[in-house]
């Protein structure tokens, strides 16, 4: 991601399923993501331009000029985009109240299903297991 955001930017749900189709389906232009996402929501083209240009402008992608158009891509992937916005989303939580984040989490996995709960338990081990980990 380009050193020009230093907090993790506050994503529309146009924006979101933009990036979604940069994620699954690498970089586009804006025919490409209109055709996958835009004629399906009843949009313009340039609505879906402008959706673009915002990730642009947020760094959250990159252009590259061809020809008369942009191919976009994402300037980071899936996974880092969700561990910045989730770590920002902590630190503004926690305060100091770390047992509470850390509560709500589980929660949130045990709300998920009981595979979920124990995907967490299982994540918690192996970081636990890695070299160097303090207990």
């Amino acid at each position: 991601m380009r050193a020009k955001a230093q907090t993790m930017p506050l994503l529309g749900e146009l924006e979101l399923a933009v990036m979604d189709f940069l994620w699954k389906h690498g970089p586009g232009d804006v025919r490409q993501v209109h055709q996958a996402i835009g004629s399906r929501r009843r949009i313009t083209s340039n609505t879906v331009q402008s959706a673009l240009k915002r990730l642009h402008d947020k760094g959250l992608t990159e252009r590259e000029k061809v020809s008369h158009a942009y191919i976009y891509r994402a300037a980071c992937s899936r996974a880092a985009f969700h561990t910045r916005a989730l770590g920002q989303v902590v630190g503004e939580l926690s305060q100091g109240e770390a047992d509470a984040v850390l509560a709500a989490f589980v929660d949130i996995a045990e709300r998920a299903g009981a595979e979920q709960l124990e995907r967490l338990e299982a994540l918690v081990a192996a970081r636990l297991n890695e070299p160097g980990a303090e207990p």
